[in-house]
């Protein structure tokens, strides 16, 4: 049987817009939550622009918030648009059957990263 894909915004965001980081430390702010369902597939693109006038570190917190297991970690540049904090493989979040997982972002300054993205869910 055939797995049904469905391209679907972060359920952080308001109609596909971008997402202000305000947070500068654990837990992040919320980017996306996945279903419960453990057979159920988030595959979840992030992009980050920095509005600042200097580089900004920016944490990825992937399905929790436990260091260094769950950490992305990265620079995102200014002035050069927006970057992609995920890798071109892309990465999958399921829920854990009982629970839904959540994809969280902090930055080292408040206010001027935001996140943008999609999810391309597959259902068996």
């Amino acid at each position: 049987m055939a797995n049904a894909v469905t391209r679907i915004p972060l359920s952080a965001s308001t109609q596909g817009q971008g997402i202000k980081i305000a947070a500068t430390s654990t837990p992040g702010t919320l980017v996306h939550t996945t279903g419960i369902s453990l057979t159920v597939q988030d595959e979840i693109r992030l992009y980050a622009y920095n509005a600042h006038t200097a580089d900004v570190l920016v944490t990825v917190e992937w399905g929790g918030a436990t260091a260094p297991d769950q950490n992305i970690v990265q620079p995102v540049l200014f002035k050069q648009g927006l970057q992609r904090l995920t890798p071109p493989e892309d990465l999958i979040l399921t829920g854990s059957g009982s629970v839904a997982l959540t994809v969280k972002v902090f930055a080292g300054t408040t206010n001027v990263i935001i996140i943008y993205g999609s999810v391309y869910r597959l259902t068996p």
